[in-house]
């Protein structure tokens, strides 16, 4: 595995590939779980090659948030990509990336997905998230790129930036990973106390039953939301967003046959989790 720590190191080693090579592309933050390698196994099941990335982007981190404390397992997330046999991984400098500082630096905006769900909670959260996300698609030029559907409304703000900006890259939503009891693997999940990590699985819970109901019944998604939402808050949750919306462009009133999905966001003590439940049509 080809171990890139610079732009010039990535841009070296994808120009030495033959033009027939197939690249595909799992941009991560580290503190890697299953779910990440999962990403690691669809880019070879899809590619010639599979290419990850390994960056805590600063931009993307709201004032308060955690970028400080966020975990940095270097060492062990390299064993792990090695193991699920990525072939390269791109780990820059925060300088590499943003060389005149955030501040001066040009920024990637995708507009009316970004306006709610974790945009209205974390307002330029996803102004970071697409702008470095454009650079990293810019300097690996994958033809593939795969990101976790736990994080869905980030993967359709990314669809519509690649559509919009014509990169020619196809981007894959691979299947939400989850513990046996039901909670979404996520690096953040390791801030949970032992008492929170009990709790936790009734947030999965509580989405699935609520979207089972719209699925099955003629319930009305109101009524249903609140249900699942008073569940949640008897469990201990603080409930940041519990809505049902089209997975298309996120709006509020689907019509017959969209698809649609339930969003959630809650805090267990001071961690932040999300997830998700698409209702097929």
């Amino acid at each position: 595995m080809e171990i890139l720590r610079t732009v010039d190191d990535m841009r070296g080693w994808r120009a030495r590939l033959s033009q027939d090579i197939r690249v595909g592309f799992a941009p991560t933050m580290g503190n890697l779980h299953a779910g990440h390698v999962s990403l690691i196994h669809t880019a070879k099941a899809h590619a010639d090659l599979a290419v990850a990335s390994i960056f805590v982007n600063p931009m993307q981190f709201g004032p308060g948030e955690d970028l400080e404390s966020y975990p940095r397992t270097l060492e062990v997330d390299l064993a792990k990509l090695q193991a699920a046999g990525a072939d390269a991984v791109f780990i820059p400098r925060v300088e590499d990336i943003y060389p005149e500082g955030i501040d001066q630096h040009t920024s990637v905006d995708v507009p009316d997905l970004t306006d709610v769900l974790c945009g209205a909670q974390r307002p330029g959260h996803f102004r970071g998230v697409t702008t470095v996300v454009s650079k990293l698609l810019g300097v690996v030029r994958p033809h593939i790129a795969f990101f976790g559907a736990k994080d869905l409304q980030q993967v359709l703000v990314i669809k519509k930036m690649v559509r919009d900006l014509l990169i020619n890259v196809e981007i894959v939503t691979v299947p939400t990973l989850r513990d046996p009891d039901g909670l979404a693997m996520s690096s953040r999940n390791g801030y949970l106390t032992p008492e929170e990590r009990a709790l936790a699985p009734n947030f999965a819970a509580a989405l699935t039953a609520c979207a089972l109901t719209l699925q099955n019944t003629s319930s009305d998604v109101s009524e249903t939301i609140d249900i699942a939402k008073k569940a949640l808050e008897d469990n201990g949750f603080t409930v940041d967003y519990l809505e049902a919306r089209r997975t298309s462009d996120l709006s509020l009133s689907p019509a017959p046959n969209d698809e649609i999905a339930i969003f959630g966001a809650v805090y267990l003590g001071t961690t932040r989790l999300i997830d998700n439940r698409v209702i097929p049509i």
